[in-house]
């Protein structure tokens, strides 16, 4: 299977041998019978080792980012935090891009921190930056995120991914603003790839998931066990909506960068808005990287307006976008990140513009999501 939507589709998703369902069944079992002490079938022996469901979306995981190994998790940040805990020891630094997940960086600081982990910020576009960063002092882990959450910043992945390896570090993508649908971080020279499947994977916000994908066998397996040991596996209902999510993710995607882009262009051009971050306008500074890296632009638009009452009052005066925190799902989001999603990081050196909103653009119809936030911003 060689084509992205036959992988999304096929991978993993045998029809059932038994009754010849073409939807493979959704195995609730905790434990699993052995013929004989420690003999397991199909390796299957307690439910947060392993489970059917959860191994059939790891495999269509894995096919879709090109990677040898693929572990689903709880969510994002378990996802994460396996990952950190099973690459990082005492002393060890993360060096994070500027403008990342919130989440992220309070896994790292404020959780991690206590245990001796240290935290660098560095803008990722930089690329000199980066790199003297890294020769001032080594960085266990080079952690980089492109699109960025919420400014959506473009960095150079392939040329990170040098520096990063260079100078001794792991590199590992955050590809949950792109999804392997738009962006294969495994093909560009990354170590390893995080999701949060709850955003565009899932794609209908109703599941909560997160995901490593790899190539390294000896990490694979180190995170394997610290997922394991510490549980945070996803369930088999969880893991099924995933994977039915997947299914669709491709077609999804055109249409949320085709909304995004129209919305864009509406928005560069309104007298309210004063300035519009989205890497597909031939104006934005990393356009040219991520025509280069993405197969299109993706389905976030963040936005400024003149000021922070402004930004407020225009997330709270939608219809259509519905003010939520999270994104990536069929429905259009506003975000007001400054007290939302980004709240955690008030203060430091990842906070962002309280004239900021971001929008996550669903895959309605275009000229109806462009009334809306036309009619949002009139009552400015």
């Amino acid at each position: 299977m060689s084509g992205f939507d036959t992988r999304a589709v096929h991978a993993g998703q045998a029809f059932d041998p038994t009754t010849g369902a073409v939807i493979p069944p959704v195995h609730f079992s905790s434990t699993y019978a052995q013929d004989g002490i420690g003999g397991l079938r199909g390796g299957y022996e307690y439910g947060r080792s392993a489970n059917p469901t959860r191994s059939a979306l790891e495999e269509q995981l894995a096919a879709l980012e090109g990677g040898s190994h693929a572990l689903s998790f709880a969510s994002g940040l378990a996802a994460e935090d396996a990952l950190l805990r099973a690459a990082l020891r005492p002393g060890d630094d993360v060096l994070l891009g500027d403008d990342v997940y919130g989440g992220t960086y309070r896994l790292i600081s404020r959780v991690l921190g206590a245990w001796g982990v240290g935290v660098r910020v560095v803008d990722m576009r930089d690329l000199d930056a980066v790199a003297t960063a890294l020769a001032e002092r080594p960085a266990r882990i080079l952690w980089v995120e492109t699109p960025s959450n919420p400014l959506l910043k473009i960095s150079d992945i392939g040329e990170l991914a040098r520096i990063g390896h260079d100078a001794g570090a792991l590199v590992v993508v955050d590809n949950t603003f792109a999804s392997p649908a738009l962006q294969q971080p495994l093909a560009l020279g990354a170590d390893v790839v995080v999701h949060s499947t709850t955003k565009y994977l899932g794609g209908h916000s109703d599941v909560v998931g997160g995901a490593l994908v790899l190539d390294d066998d000896a990490l694979a397996e180190q995170v394997r066990f610290v997922q394991f040991a510490a549980g945070a596996v996803s369930g088999p209902m969880d893991a099924w909506l995933t994977t039915r999510g997947i299914k669709t993710l491709g077609v999804r995607m055109q249409r949320h960068s085709d909304n995004a882009a129209a919305i864009a262009d509406f928005l560069v051009g309104h007298d309210r808005v004063t300035a519009v971050h989205y890497p597909g306008l031939a104006t934005h500074p990393g356009h040219e990287i991520a025509a280069r890296q993405m197969r299109r632009f993706g389905g976030i638009v963040s936005l400024e307006l003149a000021d922070a009452a402004s930004a407020r009052r225009f997330a709270e005066s939608t219809r259509l976008f519905t003010l939520a925190e999270s994104l990536g799902g069929v429905e259009s989001l506003v975000n007001y990140p400054d007290a939302m999603t980004h709240a955690s990081v008030r203060g430091t050196e990842l906070a962002v513009p309280a004239t900021l909103v971001r929008l996550s653009v669903g895959i309605e119809d275009a000229d109806d999501l462009i009334a809306d936030l036309d009619e949002a911003l009139t009552v400015l």
